[in-house]
């Protein structure tokens, strides 16, 4: 059973910002589909919950010259049926079409799966590598932050208690970029990751000039595989390079053993995945 708490609903931005303002033991629901499973759990406890999800305002897919915004109650099926995704952010449009449930997907939220901060959350390394930044808002101020510097740990956000994520910012990328998106599951979706991989390489000829390689559900937070990346950068994008740089993953992840893999098995899958993923983003 949910214990008994006080449930706020809005349909402004304002409203909800300023009741957060003056009851910061106050806790966000949109979708609600992790954040109700923790309740009933009991693993978090909450006096009162502000239901967000009918501020129309925060669910949107835009674009301009420069960057896609994404409105953070856009929901994960809005994302995977977007034009704008699926040229601009390719990695996210992969992994929204393997996320959960048909279900799941049209009530789960971009902002949900963010801000509920799982190490295995299928949205946050396609952010990372597509540079994403996020805008936080309260009554008070607004600001900018990268992603990367959004999570602190398992279920924890910088976020302040009378603050909300409005926006996702992805530049677009110029220049000859790939992408991809991996995950392995028990199965191919509707499930937790036990790894997630995305990468996004900008080859200048058959040379990688840049590269960004993201996991997720081997550390605490999703995190740069910034040796493999080292190892990479100038080098021909060959076989053997991949494979190389791909072992290099080791020394950026400290993954743990639970119900759905052990620590040894999610090392060597990152190797594999990262090789995988890098090869077939760039179709070698």
């Amino acid at each position: 059973m949910i214990p008994e708490i006080e449930y706020h609903r809005f349909s402004r931005l304002e409203d909800a910002l300023r009741f957060l303002s003056e009851n910061p033991d106050s806790k966000i629901i949109a979708g609600g589909t992790d954040l109700l499973v923790q309740l009933r759990a009991r693993k978090i406890n909450v006096k009162k919950l502000v239901d967000i999800y009918n501020i129309g305002e925060l669910r949107y897919i835009s674009e301009d010259s420069g960057e896609v915004k994404i409105g953070a109650l856009t929901t994960i099926e809005e994302l995977k049926n977007s034009k704008i995704v699926e040229k601009y952010v390719q990695p996210l449009h992969i992994a929204s079409r393997s996320f959960a449930t048909w279900q799941v997907r049209n009530i789960a939220t971009i902002g949900g799966n963010l801000c509920n901060a799982s190490p295995a959350a299928d949205t946050a390394p396609p952010l990372i590598v597509a540079g994403a930044r996020l805008r936080l808002k309260s009554i008070r101020r607004e600001r900018i932050v990268p992603i990367e510097e959004f999570f602190r740990g398992p279920g924890q956000t910088i976020l302040n208690p009378d603050e909300v994520l409005v926006e996702v910012n992805i530049p677009k990328h110029s220049g000859q970029w790939f992408f991809n998106f991996m995950k392995l599951g028990r199965r191919v979706s509707h499930i937790l990751s036990i790894v997630n991989v995305a990468v996004a390489v900008k080859l200048d000829g058959g040379r990688i000039e840049d590269v960004k390689i993201a996991l997720g559900s081997v550390a605490p937070t999703p995190i740069r595989a910034k040796s493999v990346e080292e190892y990479l950068k100038n080098r021909e994008a060959t076989l053997e390079n991949i494979e190389k740089s791909s072992l290099e993953v080791v020394k950026d992840i400290k993954p743990i053993s639970d119900v759905r893999a052990s620590a040894e098995y999610r090392i060597e899958m990152s190797k594999v995945m990262v090789k995988r993923c890098l090869r077939e983003a760039l179709k070698l």
